[in-house]
């Protein structure tokens, strides 16, 4: 109680103004050791709309459990919708925390922000050419569910959130199949704005280090190269700023041997389901900040304030560099789809080798015996502290990629699929008339299903071959012309290979099941008039014979052979319906519209 009354006086001495009127967050009282709940965060909310000009309080969805979700509008100008957002200029800034409840640095990192930019104008300056949307707490249900026992490995703050949603999904490995409420919102308020940068504040697990926050933004091959580009500026700006504030920064990477360090550090490009990653297909900036568990709160809370200050900082002394970077990346998508650019686009990465060594603030650590566990855990030294130079294994490139086609015809029975690319904006149309199409499917085999759910779905491993099949598409088919600005996230949601793809996901899993059968029976004399009609068949039969013995053994499984090569088998089985039609040709389009809604 001493020191906490110690610091209550210091913050009144140092920040009188604000002190006097009562505008110290609820964080702030406490000593830096709590958050407030949703109640006292939307009434803090409240006053800063009431007080200033430049803030609206606006909300964005609503919850499974019914509660609003807040977003506050910060803007000099007043541009409190999207449309005048536009119509200003400005580069779009989103700064989103608690998307992992329990993980709530961002929240109060960003209410004393709000009221220096907007209440006491000490850093007025950074909004002077940015309209930053805020949202405080993205996962709120699980905001609510507060303990001081939900995250087992976090110092503070007393209690706080839990790390999904009321429905059990994790935002953060939501982004491409949407299946939360709170993610369909989200996605709905990112299109509407055109947002430029996202910033998503975490708090990380993980190895110990001296360093109170780590950071990370795709600039591989997962990001177009103006806008990777314009990040490596970024961070050349707030690396140096950040260490002469006393809060030195390192990339946020996992070791490549947990208790080893001087094994060296892996880096990654993050899959879309992340939200750094999404924001990459998207051609969007991106700023992933990960504070360290093990420090104190009120250190956690500081490093983020000193981060975002940095990042709106160096947006308003580069306004309008990150717009043009954007423009040029779009329109680099487009002119690679309508040049028919038939280079390869990759769809997954990996770390391939060591590409320089880092300097690293770490502790001495030694190995302690658990007779519990039957084996040792690290335990770091924070007495003994050290800097290594270790590998940096950063040369991510890609492992997989695709050849792009010029359009995705998607059936209209697949309504679903069409809805989750609308919300992620992507341009659908629909054919006015029938038309014959050469397009290539691919064709799935040896499908294989988790034995348990992740993400509240049974997602599918499986082999695929590509197939040029000529189709009869009806009017109203879905279209999908990848000259467009969504061209990334349309070809990771409909190429199955992708590692988010819709049919990674389950939207598609309907066609794995076989739903016609045959009586052995009715089956047996036409396997039999099928030998002696085509010798190749029999000698493929007699290889399959004596290569296979649980085949041999089962009559099913033989007949099963033969009914797979007749034609009574299901010729859609195991076939994707979505097909890409590789060379551009005139459609008979028309655009999505109401009518189509009927």
């Amino acid at each position: 109680m001493k020191h906490f009354s110690l610091l209550l006086a210091l913050v009144a001495v140092t920040f009188p103004a604000f002190a006097q009127q009562g505008w110290l967050t609820d964080y702030e009282r406490s000593g830096g050791v709590a958050t407030p709940d949703y109640a006292h965060t939307l009434a803090y909310l409240e006053r800063l709309d009431s007080a200033s000009a430049w803030i609206d309080l606006q909300y964005f969805g609503v919850t499974p459990q019914g509660r609003r979700l807040p977003l506050v509008v910060l803007s000099k100008d007043g541009a409190f919708t999207p449309e005048e957002a536009r119509r200003s200029g400005k580069e779009v800034v989103l700064i989103q925390s608690g998307i992992h409840a329990g993980e709530i640095d961002g929240k109060d990192a960003s209410l004393m922000l709000l009221r220096e930019i907007a209440i006491t104008g000490s850093l007025s300056q950074l909004a002077d050419e940015v309209i930053v949307l805020f949202m405080p707490i993205f996962n709120l249900d699980g905001h609510e569910r507060i303990s001081p026992y939900n995250r087992i490995n976090q110092n503070g703050p007393e209690e706080m959130g839990w790390r999904v949603t009321a429905q059990n999904l994790n935002l953060n490995r939501d982004y491409m199949k949407a299946d939360a409420p709170e993610m369909r919102a989200w996605l709905r308020t990112f299109n509407a704005w055109g947002v430029d940068m996202l910033v998503d504040c975490h708090v990380t697990d993980g190895i110990d280090f001296q360093y109170n926050a780590t950071y990370a933004m795709e600039m591989h091959g997962n990001m177009a190269a103006p806008v990777a580009a314009w990040e490596k500026k970024l961070a050349a700006a707030f690396l140096p700023r950040m260490e002469r504030a006393g809060d030195p920064l390192a990339p946020y990477v996992f070791p490549r041997e947990e208790r080893d360090l001087s094994k060296g550090l892996v880096d990654w490009a993050s899959s879309p389901r992340l939200s750094t990653g999404y924001a990459a297909i998207r051609d969007r900036a991106n700023l992933l900040i990960e504070t360290h568990m093990l420090k104190p709160y009120r250190d956690r809370v500081t490093a983020t304030y000193r981060l975002l200050i940095e990042v709106l900082r160096f947006m308003n002394e580069n306004s309008g560099d990150l717009r043009d970077a954007i423009e040029e990346a779009e329109q680099e998508d487009i002119r690679r789809i309508a040049e028919a650019d038939t280079a390869s686009f990759p769809l997954r990465f990996r770390s391939v080798g060591q590409n320089r060594t880092i300097s690293f603030r770490g502790y001495e650590s030694s190995m302690r015996e658990s007779p519990v566990a039957g084996n040792a855990y690290p335990v770091w030294d924070h007495d003994r502290p050290v800097t290594v130079d270790i590998p940096f294994y950063g040369d991510v490139r890609s492992v997989a990629s695709v050849r792009l086609p010029r359009f995705y015809l998607i059936p209209q029975e697949w309504q679903s699929v069409v809805e989750i690319l609308q919300l992620h904006g992507v341009a659908l149309e629909r054919l006015r008339e029938p038309a014959t199409l050469p397009v290539e499917r691919s064709v799935f085999s040896d499908a294989r299903w988790g034995n348990r759910p992740y993400e509240g779905r049974f997602t599918v491993q499986f082999s695929s071959a590509a197939r040029t099949d000529t189709v009869d598409y009806p009017a109203g088919t879905w279209v999908v012309d990848l000259a467009q600005p969504a061209m990334r996230v349309a070809v990771n949601l409909l190429e199955p290979d992708a590692p988010d793809s819709f049919v990674y996901w389950g939207f598609f899993t309907a066609i794995f099941e076989q739903k016609e059968y045959f009586e052995e029976y009715v089956m047996a004399p036409i396997a039999e008039e099928m030998l002696e009609r085509d010798p190749a068949l029999r000698a493929a039969f007699d290889e399959r014979l004596a290569s296979d013995s649980t085949f041999a053994a089962s009559p099913r499984a033989r007949l099963q052979f033969f009914y797979e090569r007749s034609p009574w088998f299901d010729t859609h089985l195991n076939v994707y319906p979505v097909g890409r039609l590789m060379q551009y040709r005139e459609l008979p389009l028309r655009p999505w519209d109401d009518e189509y809604k009927k």
